[in-house]
Parts: C-alpha cells; structure tokens; sequence
C-alpha cells in the first residue's frame, strides 16, 4: 500500500510552470474578441473551465479524461452553486441555480490564478433570482492537484425578508466513468446508474429506489437512496468517486466546519447517484424549518462558504484503486492542517493572524454522581452566535467553532474569527446543554482564557432506574436487521445497520397488536426497546397510535417532595407525545401528566438519520400518582397520519425527590 501511495503523491509533486502562461493566453484571446464564453485555468495537471461571465465550472479534464463532468448535461448544470428559496409572501420554493454577470481576474502570477465571478441583486429581480449579492471565486494553484472554491454570499440592509433552505455546490461526474463510490473506509461501494433507478421501483418516498433490473446485476435487490449516505458534519471531511479506466479519483475535501451550519453533528448528504458530489454548506435535512434559514427585517448579512478544494489523483491499471482513497485521505490531512489557508484573496476570508483563540478546562458537577466536580471529558465544546442554551443546533447565519476536550476537560479552539459568541458545550454520559454566561467577543490575535468553567446538567434528585445512554443519539438501542429485499450491504455492521432502508416497518413484525413492555430491571434497551417510537400500519394507509409502558417498582413511596421524569429526544416528526402514569383503558381521555404538543420536521425516521434535533425535558411527577409496588408510565405517540411520523428517544431517566436516599 506504501508503494501506491507514493505513485500517487509522485503526480502531486510534478510542479508544472505553465500556470501563468495558459492563463494568459486565454485572456487575452477574451480580451481581443470578448465573445468567448470560458476561462481555461491549466497548471499542467489539472485544466479547469469555467463558464464567462456565468461562474460554472463546464469542464474538468485530467489523465487523458478531456472532460471528467458529465458533458450530457447542460453546461450550467455541470459544476455549479444553487440555493433553495422563498419570500414569506410567496411559500413556493425557488431552485437559482445561481450564474454571475461580472468576471474579473483577482490574482494571476506564476503560483496562483484566483477567478471571481459576481452577481449583484436588486428589486428589478424580485421573484425571480435570491435577494443575494454573489461572488464565486476559484483558485489553482501551482504544482497542486486540483482546485479550490468558496463564494461570498451578502445580503445589504433593506432588502426584502427570505427564507434560504439550502446552499450548496454540486459536481455531476461522468456515468461511463465514475461508479464507485468512497464515504469513509467502511462505506463504499458500486453505485447505481441513473437509468437503473428508472427501471426500478419507487419505495415510500421519491429519493428510494429498489433496484430491480440494474445494469449491473450484482446489485439487484438493493436500495439507492441518498439520505443513506448522510454523515455528520464533524465526519464529513473527505468523500467522492473512483473511476476503474482510468483510475482516477474525483474528491471533496472540507478542512473545515466553521462555514457549516447548525454544529457537528448536523447532518447533510455527501453523494449520491448521478454520479453526484455535494459540498453542503446549508440545509434543512435532518431539522426541518426550525432551524433559522429565515433573514428577516431587511437585516444585512454577509458570509463567506469555504474555501472547499476538489482534489484529483490517479494510480495506474495495475494498482489497486484502493490507494486511491488512501492517498485522498492523507491530502485531506495535509488541507486541514494548512486551515485556515493564507492564499485566498478575499479580505472577507482572514488568515490565521487574524483570527483568535479561545481555551479553558470544562468540569461537570452532578452531586448524585460525585460531590465534586468531574472532569468532562470527551465533551464538545464550541463557539457559535449568542442565543439560549443548546440554540447553536439551529443556528445558520454564522460561524461556528467546535472542539472536544481531553481526558481532564481542557479545551483549546484555535482559529476563530472576530466577533461575539457564546460558548456552548455538551457532555456525552449527562443530559442538557451548557453555556458560559458571559458573551465572548474575539479579536484578531486575542488569546482567552476562560479559566475553569462548570456545567451543572439538569437533575432534581438521585436516579430511580434510567434507559438508554444521554449521547443525543438512539443509536445504542435496538435495531432490527432490514428486510432481505431492501438490504444495503454496505451498511450491515452493528454502527450502520441504523441506515438500511424500511426499518420503521419493522416494528409492527416485532409487535404486530400489543405494544412494546419494558420492565425496569429485567429489560435491556439495547435488546428490547425498539430504536423509533412509530405508528403501527394496520390497513390500506392507515396507522395506528403507538404506546410504550415502561414498568417499575417503589419499594416505598416518599412524601418529601415530587419525583422527576427526565426525557430526552434525538429526533422528532410532527408527533406529539403524551406521558400519563398510572391509569388504565377506561382513563384515556383523561388529561396526561405531560405533552409535548406538536414538534419536530426532521424527518429522522424516514432519512435513516438516528438523530434530528435534541429536545430535553424535565416532567415533574407528584407522589401521590405513585404507587408502591407496581408502577407504569405511558408513552403515547398520539399523531398518526403516515408511517413516518414519530420521536426517537435519546435517554430517559426516572429520579427520586431531592435530597431523598432512594436510587443511587
């Protein structure tokens, strides 16, 4: 493997001086008759084209591949930025696949070209372009592999109220030639063609495809779907496609979070049949509308996406096309440890002496778990726009830093640009979210160090029993093995298994008319409490409410105050959970202990995501509604109008009055 990683480090090395040269020539043949509608940039191992004035990048050609995008696609829809929009007064989404009207050089010499092309918005485009003013920029750099990409997005003070759900550059690759697809070591695999998800069936929504008579027979029975291949965004650092002749690798590195939205695990799509490669900048996937996409007020904004680079590699026909992957992730290395990169142009991009850093050491104080504070460890900490506790997870506009502490909680978040935040942290084994409570403003070259900080997590008196792990996931319980025919090889270990396709029908296999029963000290979540609580499918298109007991026992019951029901949610789809405790089949219309009321859009359960949005909440449950001996509490999740509506539970834990010696 060293020996293929070598070949392909051997083509990034071959430094080409022709960079400056090619340029030119191709500007001056657009100066001379200003009709040619492209820019060739060429260092000698990678030639790029790109659309004038519109700012898409039309062709890409290397190894003797004249063009790698796919050339039976419309030139603006090859390499391209678009956005997903609508004004409030007008709910239908717009699709701008955004084109600019300006070009100009911003840098050209013997080491680096930089391009800019530029769009300005005013009221005569109304309805029909996003109120935005653009600037896509791309550079090439000298000896370098590839090519690196970002855009400066504004919008100026006054302009009219937009909701903006996606933001995103897309690459569209040949079918003939890429067809296998890398997300991680673990996933990769041989992907579907276009026309094989025509000839095949459409499953339960759109995006999911069976497989029925592909091109390729070795995938027959299989699911395409590209919410499979999602990945949160701290995991998202390198993905893309390999061509078999010639083995060619087509990759999108990110070496950075800070332009992403919503924190590090919010999750986005990376690839998907097409061939096609996303670099996801903003979304709504695995939220809904409650995060904030919507720019209101006539308020000005302005950020800067990227830069992303798009790094190409090869090996010969003899060498395993493995070593491609390999090779991408050593480049990937190199690029996030070049971040923040000092070649971009922009003034709105700032080098590394312009930004900031901000450190300490974050502790966890929970008295039922140890009198003095712990170290936390392993938790995430990071900077993002001041708002509420846990706000980050929705948070679009701005920039976000993240970082995990070490063993005894010592953080260090490097490279943060000027400006105000707050810090937010979380603590994987404790339920809540923590913020510092002062705002932190940074300045270029500021050093902070904020000392020691502690988060008291939510917690009201010493645990009863608990169910789960608080890690914001529900990936610790059980999931089922999917259906034969809609098995995902690619996703069969115990880590991923949460990714095939159907599992939510799964459930009335396993509970076909009673509910799920789960007994507290007999009962294991991993074996026995199903991953998503969903509605049970009992005709044509008809479901049923769902409720889950949960079964325990008081050896005695304390009149020194109220006990307290901890419950936390990873995901949740326009349900609405209701808890009542105690009663039997002649109560239920008796008002529950607690509601939720209708929440959550993330659509979770149907993207194979484990995870959405993080909802906490701490139920009071007074004494005299316990019994000693048996108890039961209800989970009802009462919406039930398709099979994807539902909650995923993260952790629930049962405590004892305040002060009381019950539990541990």
């Amino acid at each position: 493997m060293a020996k293929k990683r070598r070949s392909c480090e051997g083509i990034r090395a071959s430094a080409v001086v022709l960079l400056a040269l090619v340029i030119i020539q191709s500007l001056s043949l657009l100066g001379e008759f200003k009709i040619s509608p492209r820019v060739v940039m060429s260092n000698g191992l990678v030639q790029v084209t790109v659309s004038r004035p519109g700012g898409g990048v039309t062709g890409i050609k290397y190894k003797g591949i004249d063009n790698l995008l796919d050339y039976k696609n419309k030139v603006e829809r090859r390499g391209y930025w678009d956005v997903i929009w609508n004004e409030p007064r007008d709910p239908t989404g717009s699709y701008d696949v955004l084109k600019a009207t300006k070009f100009r050089v911003v840098k050209l010499d013997e080491d680096q070209v930089e391009l800019s092309f530029t769009r300005k918005w005013n009221f005569s485009h109304r309805g029909s372009l996003v109120p935005l003013n653009v600037d896509m920029r791309y550079i090439m750099r000298r000896g370098v592999s590839g090519f690196y990409f970002y855009a400066i997005m504004e919008r100026e003070e006054g302009w009219p109220d937009v909701y903006m759900d996606q933001i995103r550059a897309v690459f569209k690759l040949r079918e003939d030639k890429f067809r296998y697809m890398a997300l991680s070591d673990h996933k990769q695999k041989l992907m579907a063609l276009n026309e094989d998800r025509v000839r095949g069936q459409t499953l339960d929504y759109r995006e999911a495809v069976l497989l029925t008579n592909p091109t390729d027979q070795r995938l027959k029975g299989e699911v395409d779907d590209k919410y499979q291949y999602s990945s949160e965004n701290k995991d998202n650092r390198v993905h893309g496609w390999i061509s078999h002749n010639p083995r060619v690798g087509f990759w999108m590195i990110t070496p950075s979070d800070e332009f992403r939205t919503c924190g590090p695990i919010k999750q986005e799509l990376t690839s998907h049949a097409g061939p096609t490669v996303l670099s996801m900048f903003s979304s709504t996937h695995y939220a809904g509308r409650e995060i904030d996409t919507y720019y209101a007020k006539g308020q000005p904004w302005k950020k800067v996406l990227g830069p992303a680079f798009v790094y190409l590699n090869s090996v010969s026909s003899h060498e395993n096309p493995r070593a491609l992957w390999e090779d991408a992730k050593q480049q990937m290395l190199r690029e996030v440890e070049s971040w923040p990169y000092d070649f971009p142009r922009s003034k709105d991009f700032p080098k590394s002496h312009q930004r900031g850093r901000v450190s300490g050491q974050l502790q966890v104080h929970d008295r039922y778990v140890n009198e003095k504070p712990m170290s936390a460890k392993s938790a995430y900490v990071g900077l993002a726009a001041p708002g509420d506790a846990g706000s980050w997870q929705a948070e679009t506009r701005g920039y976000q830093f993240w970082t995990k502490t070490d063993e005894e909680g010592h953080f260090a978040i490097e490279n943060v640009r000027e400006g105000d935040y707050n810090l937010y942290a979380w603590v994987p084994g404790f339920v809540g979210d923590y913020k510092y409570g002062f705002n932190i403003t940074v300045r270029a070259g500021s050093k902070i160090n904020l000392g020691t900080v502690v988060f008291e997590p939510p917690r009201n008196g010493p645990t009863l029993w608990e169910i789960g792990v608080p890690d914001r996931s529900a990936a610790e319980f059980f999931v089922p093995d999917p259906y034969t025919k809609y098995k995902n090889p690619v996703f069969t270990g115990p880590s991923d298994k949460f990714r095939q396709y159907g599992l939510w029908e799964r459930y009335a296999d396993f509970y076909p008319k009673d509910d799920l029963l789960y007994t507290i000290g007999v009962s294991n979540y991993t074996r026995d409490w199903f991953f998503a609580h969903v509605n049970r499918k009992v005709g044509n298109n008809t479901f049923q409410p769902t409720t889950r007991q949960i079964i325990f026992q008081l050896e005695d019951v304390s009149n020194k105050g109220n006990y307290t029901l901890q419950l936390a949610l990873s995901a949740a789809t326009f349900s609405n959970l209701r808890v009542r405790l105690n009663f039997n089949s002649r109560q239920r219309n008796m008002r529950p202990l607690f509601s939720t009321g209708t929440i959550g859009r993330d659509n979770a359960i149907a993207r194979h995501g484990i995870h959405g949005l993080y909802r906490f909440y701490s139920i009071n449950v007074p004494s005299y509604l316990l019994n000693r001996g048996n108890n039961t509490i209800y989970l009802t999740q009462s919406r039930n109008n398709g099979p994807f509506q539902g909650v995923m539970y993260d952790y629930i834990r049962f405590e004892g009055p305040p002060n009381s010696n019950e539990g541990s």
